[in-house]
């Protein structure tokens, strides 16, 4: 991944979301194109916003686990959590302004 996103787990996926600070979490495969799409924008956001919020990618082919619970039907699935509660849910790929637009009542 990248040098700002952090890769989830089915194992730390707790522990991940529960932190205060939001987490946006990107359910992703290798073989998803417009899941590649989305590394730059959000490595950009995760740079940009460092403390604000943090970005966790989740591969959902090695952590079926968590995307099962989850409800991840199609991906890219983004899901903002905040104490470990599912905040907003976003299906397929956006442009960086469009994800800066949806994080924005999140981030100060």
């Amino acid at each position: 991944m990248g040098q700002n996103t952090v890769t989830g787990t089915d194992a730390t996926f707790a522990e991940l979301i529960g932190s205060d600070t939001p987490t946006l979490v990107d359910f992703w495969a290798e073989w998803c194109g417009p899941c590649k799409m989305m590394d730059r924008p959000l490595e950009e956001i995760a740079a940009d916003r460092a403390g604000q919020i943090q970005i966790v990618k989740l591969n959902v082919d090695e952590n079926p686990s968590t995307a099962m619970q989850y409800g991840v039907m199609s991906i890219p699935t983004m899901m903002i959590f905040q104490s470990g509660q599912e905040k907003k849910r976003l299906v397929g790929a956006r442009s960086k302004a469009q994800l800066e637009a949806e994080i924005a009542s999140f981030v100060s």
